[in-house]
């Protein structure tokens, strides 16, 4: 077997590793309500612009809510009439988040999921929109040591997402060269990142906030992450004997 060229999986979090809709929508309310101070008319507003339809009570993809980091909607919120500082704001949203992510609807065993993959020598990652503190809350949910993840959030000092910065750190910290590292995600900001990195690979998920747009963009796209290692074949290394 040629040897593998895939060594390194870098997620996206929200709308990959977690349900988005199901987890998000909640907290995208509630951090709205708390932006317009509880006024009914302004929260549907900072909804509105973030991307939520309210008819079918989900955020639609390439919106603020769906790919932008919380100091982005917090800004289009203040622009709009909350009645706070950015700063403000986006350290309340944070915290709305984080407290949010224990309780997160995960799209498949994700333990059991790393577990695996870790067992296949894989170096693993997650480069979110959200905090990194948020990552850590939504690890523990999901019953993962945080130890031998990557991490990197918006406010982890490598830029946000389609920039390629978080690719790189994540290059970085396991010596890997970005062709032999994967990135996984649910919208196009994900796919970009990877591919203006120079990602070996970019694979789309249909668990998040992503449209047929994926299809066009991403190397493959997949239904949800646990198709990932049928997808990847030989690209990735065997599991070990042990596992």
């Amino acid at each position: 077997m040629t040897d593998p060229t895939i060594r390194g999986l870098l997620f996206d979090k929200d709308g990959t590793l977690i349900d988005f809709q199901a987890t998000w929508v909640p907290l995208n309310v509630q951090a709205a309500d708390v932006a317009a101070k509880g006024d009914p008319a302004l929260r549907a507003r900072l909804l509105e612009i973030g991307g939520y339809d309210a008819e079918t009570g989900r955020v639609t993809g390439a919106s603020l809510l769906a790919q932008a980091d919380t100091r982005e909607v917090a800004e289009a919120w203040v622009d709009a009439g909350a009645p706070f500082g950015v700063d403000e704001l986006a350290a309340a949203m944070d915290r709305i988040f984080q407290a949010g992510m224990h309780d997160a609807v995960p799209v498949t065993n994700i333990a059991e999921l790393f577990r695996r993959l870790w067992a296949r020598g894989l170096h693993l990652g997650i480069a979110t929109s959200d905090s990194e503190a948020a990552i850590a809350a939504s690890l523990a949910g999901f019953g993962v040591s945080g130890e031998r993840v990557h991490a990197y959030g918006y406010d982890s000092g490598h830029g946000s997402k389609p920039d390629p910065g978080m690719v790189h750190a994540f290059c970085a910290a396991t010596g890997l060269d970005p062709a032999q590292v994967a990135m996984v995600g649910d919208n196009l900001h994900d796919i970009h990142a990877g591919q203006a990195a120079g990602c070996g690979l970019t694979v789309g998920v249909r668990t998040g906030t992503g449209g047929p747009e994926l299809a066009d963009a991403a190397d493959f796209v997949i239904a949800d992450i646990g198709e990932l290692e049928a997808l990847l074949g030989d690209r990735i290394p065997p599991l070990s004997d042990d596992a």
